[in-house]
């Protein structure tokens, strides 16, 4: 008997839908201090970093009426007890916070409160946990970079790769940085180590260290953010690298893509990228820009200029680096939303999104194993193959694993366990390097009732 099924009158629905959405700059008049700045000046490299928001004052400043006291008692309290980064917002970064929420105090407060990208560029003390605002191993290094440093700021990691940390500066502070225990100014929480070689000098220690080390074939050039580097001297440094013949790769990490596009616009920083990107692509050197945007609203049509800009002067790839956190992009509909502003409006290749790292005061952004798994699942199979982000885990002493290639975990206690392929530089005479399981914790918050009362009883 053969069984002849009614044709569905509805198809199902997908768990996401794209619909294709225009970059829109949002509108900085809207703010009180800014209501008479002109487009110029908006485009202006140094009229945005002069008119960064580096304390509440300045915040009021801008913001007028349009926050409740409330709003600032929070961040007030926040930054003398819980922050690990000093406040620096630039006015396009500030610009991107509660673009819709109109003029009406109560709903700015509300709209800021629940704002994705005020979550982790201002946070305020009732974002924090209330039991664990830090992990039990938390620590200011979470990922031992300082120990694998072979000469100061250069860290020497992976077998062929090394990132290179210019200066400890960015021009904008996020606050959740996995280097703040070396980058920005000094809370009362943290008191931030210090680069002590000045820059010539640290910049000549690390050629040499790559002149004499044939085995490295891939430089991260980092910070901070390389975009606070004075140009010449940038360039001075990458023309260095592009002498060495055995780096291939060299790759520029500046969130101020996002966060301060207008720098990448300027007319001395396109010509000079134009000049190091031809001299990279003559010797066969990869030179890509490794950016930082955590949600759909970072994606404004001036990040999109910036990002042409660089691609039409010959550098190969922008690539986006993202940091999963709760509040700000942990579900489905958020990752691909950025995804697709990222890929197919601004020429941006999602590339990864870390778990937030296990430093001090960041348990309310940080995601289990689990939860980055299932986020992992879900998005396969929307974005093309070669656009679709990689979730990865940066375990302390392993390096970047894909969150699937967790070896045991224990549940109830949140403790995943991993294993690695190389030695990093400080374990050359280690011979259990590679058979060594390396642990990695989730959220204590995330855990069953059972494990969190280990924790409480163990801690």
């Amino acid at each position: 008997m053969t069984v002849i099924q009614e044709p569905a009158t509805e198809l199902a629905e997908q768990p996401y839908t794209y619909r294709r959405a225009e970059l829109v700059e949002p509108d900085w008049r809207r703010f009180p201090g800014w209501r008479d700045v002109t487009e110029a000046e908006w485009r202006d490299a140094q009229w945005q970093r002069v008119h960064c928001v580096r304390n509440i004052k300045q915040l009021r400043a801008v913001m007028g009426d349009l926050l409740e006291e409330r709003f600032y008692d929070d961040l007030a309290a926040d930054q003398q007890q819980m922050a690990t980064m000093s406040m620096l917002l630039p006015p396009q970064m500030l610009n991107t916070m509660a673009p819709h929420a109109g003029t009406d105090p109560a709903k700015v407060t509300e709209a800021f409160y629940a704002d994705p990208i005020r979550r982790y560029m201002l946070p305020v003390h009732s974002d924090r946990h209330p039991e664990w605002p830090s992990h039990p191993h938390s620590q200011r290094d979470s990922l031992h970079e300082a120990e694998m440093w072979v000469v100061e700021g250069l860290t020497h990691r992976y077998p062929t790769k090394v990132l290179a940390e210019l200066l400890s500066t960015c021009p904008q502070y996020c606050g959740h940085c996995t280097r703040m225990d070396l980058v920005g100014n000094s809370t009362p929480q943290v008191d931030k180590h210090r680069l002590t070689l000045k820059p010539v000098d640290r910049q000549d220690a690390m050629i040499d260290y790559l002149k004499r080390t044939p085995g490295v074939r891939d430089v991260v050039v980092s910070g901070g953010d390389v975009a606070n580097v004075p140009w010449h001297q940038l360039e001075a440094f990458l023309m260095r690298l592009l002498d060495i013949e055995t780096v291939r790769d060299i790759r520029l990490a500046s969130k101020a893509l996002a966060g301060l596009p207008q720098h990448w616009l300027q007319p001395k920083v396109v010509e000079g990228l134009a000049r190091v990107a031809g001299t990279a692509r003559r010797r066969g050197v990869n030179l890509a820009i490794h950016t930082h945007i955590n949600h759909v609203q970072s994606v404004t049509p001036l990040v999109a200029e910036a990002t042409r800009a660089a691609l039409e002067v010959g550098v190969r790839d922008v690539r986006n680096q993202g940091v999963l956190m709760r509040g700000v992009n942990a579900t489905p509909a958020d990752l691909l939303d950025l995804c697709f502003a990222l890929q197919g409006e601004a020429n941006i290749l999602p590339y990864y999104f870390y778990m937030c790292d296990m430093i001090p005061n960041a348990e309310h952004w940080r995601l289990a194993v689990w939860e980055a798994q299932e986020l992992q699942h879900a998005i396969m199979g929307y974005l093309p193959g070669y656009a679709t982000p990689r979730i990865v885990c940066d375990v302390p002493y392993v390096g970047k694993r894909w969150v699937h290639q967790v070896a045991e975990y224990d549940r109830e206690r949140g403790v995943s366990y991993w294993t690695k392929n190389y030695r990093t530089g400080i374990e050359h005479d280690d011979p259990e390097a590679l058979r060594r399981r390396y642990p990695y914790y989730d959220p204590v918050s995330t855990l069953p009732e059972s494990g969190q009362r280990w924790w409480r009883e163990n801690n």
